[in-house]
This record gives C-alpha cells, structure tokens and sequence, in this order.
C-alpha cells in the first residue's frame, strides 16, 4: 500500500498563492490517479482536483481557474498550485491514491486563508 505525504500548507492572506506537495513511497506511482480532497470543520470532505494517469484533470467548480493539479511520475510527487485563495478555501487538504478501487490516503495539511 502507498504511503503519502503532503506539505506545503499554511496560513496565507486572500489573494495569496500556495503550492502543495504529495509524496508518494513505494514504486509504480505512475499507475495511481491521484487526487485532492479537502475537509473544513462541519464539512464534508469533497474532491477539488484529480489526475489521472495520462494527465488527464479534473477540478470541483469552486477551483476551476485558480488551482492546477500536476504530477511528477519521476519524483512520485503530486502539486497543487493554488492561487487567488479565498477565505473559504481554508480547510485541511488531503492527497489520495487510487488504483482498481484501493484507495490510500495522507494525513493532511492544513491551509488558512485569512488576513
């Protein structure tokens, strides 16, 4: 099972930019879909970003234009570039690995955005 690894989170002030990072263990990273998830306190977790094997992205409305998802199969590694945050993007953001319906998940970083 793939052991992930996020960091990059942190208190930023509207407007502001973060990049995160998802570090994955183990090999055949590349076979993985990989994804952000992110849970604000009394939300539910909800998917913001996914990329697929080929590269193929996928964003949640609310991100669609300020968050990019990219990989890094030769680092096993994982982004999230975030620009343009929003108070309401403050949550703790998960990395997720998925393959024929196994699923791993990291422990989170947080990200507030507040000035």
């Amino acid at each position: 099972q793939v052991q992930l690894v996020e960091s990059g989170g942190g208190l930023v002030q509207p407007g502001g930019s973060l990049r995160l990072s998802c570090a994955a263990s183990g090999s055949f990273f590349s076979i993985y879909t990989m994804g952000w998830y992110r849970q604000a306190p009394g939300k539910q977790r909800e998917m913001v970003a996914i990329i697929g094997t080929g590269g193929t992205t996928n964003y949640t409305d609310s991100v669609k234009g300020r968050f990019t998802i990219s990989r890094d199969n030769a680092k096993n590694t994982v982004y999230l570039q975030m620009n343009s945050l929003k108070p309401e993007d403050t949550a703790l953001y998960y990395c997720r690995s998925s393959w024929l319906g196994n699923y791993s998940w990291g422990q989170g970083t947080q990200v507030t955005v507040s000035s």
